[in-house]
């Protein structure tokens, strides 16, 4: 399986994310097989937590009129305060 990159969008990981769990839902996979989807599923959903949370506080941001300092979903990654100059 393909991995999915940092950079992919939040609808395409969540496919991805989809896809690994339907095939963990199929009990005919060795042990081996399901334990590296479900690490790859674990990946994701940290990676698409990480992107939600940017995106909440970016909303967040912008309803509380901060337009000065703009937001990207990889800053999710960063812990409030950390990062800045």
């Amino acid at each position: 399986m393909p991995r999915t990159s940092k950079k992919a969008g939040i609808e395409a990981q969540l496919g991805a994310l989809e896809d690994i769990v339907k095939k963990l839902e199929d009990a005919a996979l060795p042990l081996e097989e399901s334990l590296a989807l479900f690490e790859q599923g674990i990946r994701l959903s940290r990676e698409l937590q990480a992107g939600l949370q940017a995106a909440s506080l970016k909303v967040a941001r912008l309803l509380e009129g901060e337009p000065g300092r703009e937001v990207t979903l990889d800053a999710a990654a960063e812990p409030e305060g950390e990062g800045e100059p």
